[in-house]
């Protein structure tokens, strides 16, 4: 990955971050119980 690729992925991680923390305020679901899929290149 290069330098531009990183910061996208990074600001990617980030809003999805965001989008699951509105949601576990507003469903009273904790984050932990959220199923998370990882992808490595």
């Amino acid at each position: 990955m290069n330098t531009k690729q990183v910061k996208e992925s990074l600001k990617v991680s980030a809003e999805l971050f965001a989008v699951f923390g509105s949601l576990k305020l507003e469903s009273g679901v904790k984050m932990e119980e959220l199923p998370v899929v990882c992808e490595f290149p």
